[in-house]
């Protein structure tokens, strides 16, 4: 199974989550890349940013299952000489703000016969969200309200998360967006 240059960030990432998974490796798609999946017509990233939760012996094997679908590292950061799509890898425990995700969804291509671990609709909603709350990105908003608008959401988790953050403002200004459908 290789990338090819064509195949749109959907399709590359259950090619890198499954090919990992054969490699004893879980990689959970998220960040802006979890978001285009969930609300592609909204938001397209340009890279896929899996948390990785390796085991001692699966990290050779990561990285020839990375090779065989045509990637290699540069400066932290996989490329494609064929494919636009990058790929980065941050470190276990998944974290949305002081909040540790332990659970998240696995998406099935059937007809292929791939996986993808990616964060919960909810829990990529708070990970974008999480940009506004902290550096007040309105990008991030906008991804956020792109997830919850698509998908079906926890709303009440992510306001009882949005003020165990102390962010209360900013919660009442991403509800009245949601209210009023812009």
């Amino acid at each position: 199974m290789k990338v090819g240059a064509r195949d749109g960030l959907r399709t590359v990432a259950f090619k890198v989550c499954t090919a990992l998974s054969e490699a004893g490796v879980t990689a959970v798609l998220t960040g802006g890349s979890a978001a285009t999946v969930y609300a592609p017509k909204a938001y397209q990233s340009k890279d896929l940013d899996f948390v990785l939760q390796v085991t001692t012996h699966s990290g050779t094997k990561a990285e020839e299952s990375l090779a065989a679908l045509g990637y290699e590292a540069d400066s932290g950061t996989y490329i494609h000489h064929k494919n636009p799509l990058t790929l980065e890898f941050l470190p276990y425990p998944i974290a949305i703000g002081s909040e540790i995700i332990e659970k998240w969804d696995t998406l099935k291509d059937n007809q292929a016969g791939r996986i993808l671990h990616i964060l919960s609709p909810t829990d990529s909603c708070r990970d974008r969200l999480a940009g506004f709350l902290y550096w007040n990105d309105r990008s991030a908003l906008e991804q956020a309200l792109a997830v919850a608008t698509h998908q079906k959401i926890n709303q009440s988790k992510v306001r009882r998360w949005c003020l165990s953050e102390g962010q209360e403002d900013k919660w009442r200004e991403f509800e009245d967006y949601l209210k009023s459908g812009s």
